[in-house]
């Protein structure tokens, strides 16, 4: 099918992205008196640097897609996938997105006192599901996360769970709704096999919904699995986008210089 005929879901237009780093500050430089008289003066602390990260990245998403984004620590991956997300600022250019991007990462938030099958409800009344839909989706959810396969971990508080059972998680109740955009940070990257397994399969049936998924992983195996477009960015520039064989291909060929 031809550009023209698809649905475009983001739209980045030379993007930039500029955010500022906290260094160990000088002996009272972070003072209040100090933050005052920056104020009175419009001057910033010395210790404050700015960090352009991603720099006029400009392409254009469509539904049904499932796109990699690779590139080596530090390229400005996960800085893009905030900004998509609407997290970030754009510091110049601009990126477009239908409806409102959910970004799934590791680090995304629930509650540690609260069960896990607690944050199941609260997850999904939180992405605008109904009370009937949540009872309906719960008991699925929490087996496709498979947090129960060695007791009844669901009803523990999350403060008991390992990083990975966390993870999956957060996964199971991001990919329980449709999405015009999920944004994924690594959150494939944890748990078992099997897991992976399932959670590449559920990335296909979004795509198939006619969603658009974001993957950022450092494991080029779900990659290839998982994505049909890459986007690979070195030091927050573009250095390529396309099919994901040929573009891991030149990534990889890049990586063992």
């Amino acid at each position: 099918m031809a550009d023209n005929d698809r649905i475009p879901t983001v739209i980045a237009d030379d993007a930039h992205i500029v955010y500022k780093v906290h260094s160990s500050a000088s002996p009272g430089t972070g003072s209040p008196l100090a933050s005052l008289k920056r104020m009175v003066t419009n001057t910033k602390a010395a210790n404050v640097k700015e960090v352009h990260a991603v720099k006029g990245v400009s392409f254009t998403a469509y539904r049904g897609e499932a796109i990699g984004l690779i590139g080596s620590n530090g390229s400005g991956k996960s800085t893009l996938l905030r900004a998509v997300a609407g997290l970030l600022p754009v510091s110049k250019g601009a990126i477009y997105a239908s409806g409102q991007p959910s970004l799934l990462g590791v680090n995304a938030a629930l509650m540690n006192e609260l069960p896990g099958e607690r944050n199941v409800e609260l997850g999904c009344l939180a992405m605008g599901m109904s009370p009937a839909e949540v009872k309906a989706k719960k008991d699925a959810i929490i087996e496709f996360s498979g947090i129960n396969e060695r007791g009844d971990f669901s009803s523990y508080p999350m403060r008991t769970y390992s990083s990975g059972m966390a993870a999956r998680l957060k996964f199971s109740i991001a990919a329980a709704k449709k999405h015009d955009v999920l944004l994924i940070d690594e959150a494939l990257a944890t748990g078992d096999a099997k897991f992976r397994r399932r959670s590449e399969a559920r990335v296909r049936e979004l795509r198939a919904e006619a969603g658009t998924v974001f993957l950022v992983s450092h494991s080029e195996q779900s990659i290839r699995d998982t994505c049909d477009r890459c986007i690979w960015l070195e030091s927050g520039v573009v250095r390529a986008d396309g099919p994901t064989d040929e573009v891991m291909r030149e990534y990889e060929a890049y990586m063992r210089k």
